[in-house]
């Protein structure tokens, strides 16, 4: 391998964790007053309070992070499709953040929360193909969107007016 393409590689792999985390960003952008809009909306009693989606998806861009770098390690062309994928449902996730929180659009959120779901199964099932410690990487992720997705859609129910 010359040194230009021991560079290229090198940095196709560290690629994933700036995009992982430009991509939380992005969202984390359209959550800035996030906690006071959520707190004015009716909730179910089993709703988590707001600091604690900070930490879990701290965590879950992490782990996503680690599970797209091991990936892009992999030298089958296999991994090119499964990175897309990732990176698809990375969008969607960061598109999902201002749907809910900076357009106040509850079914447009639960649409879009809906696609990522289909994408992050994907890519788990291309990631465990690959390598099963990036797919189990995942899992935490899938459980934590699912959860999300029912408290969308709960939450979107019980604030028609606010997420219409």
């Amino acid at each position: 391998m010359t040194s230009n393409s021991a560079r290229t590689a090198l940095a196709y792999q560290l690629i994933w964790f700036p995009l992982t985390f430009a991509c939380a960003a992005l969202g984390a952008r359209a959550s800035v007053s996030a906690a006071a809009f959520y707190a004015a909306l009716t909730q179910p009693a089993w709703a988590p309070p707001a600091w604690l989606f900070g930490p879990v998806w701290s965590v879950l861009y992490l782990l996503m992070a680690i599970a797209a770098w091991r990936i892009s390690r992999q030298p089958s062309g296999a991994a090119r499709t499964a990175l897309l994928l990732y990176a698809a449902q990375l969008a969607l996730n960061a598109l999902w953040s201002w749907l809910f929180f900076g357009w106040h659009l509850g079914a447009a959120a639960f649409l879009c929360l809906l696609a990522m779901w289909a994408l992050i199964l994907a890519t788990l099932i291309r990631f465990y193909r690959l390598e099963r410690l990036s797919a189990w990487l995942l899992f935490p992720y899938i459980a934590w969107v699912s959860f999300a997705g029912v408290l969308c859609y709960t939450i979107w129910q019980l604030n028609p007016v606010q997420l219409g």
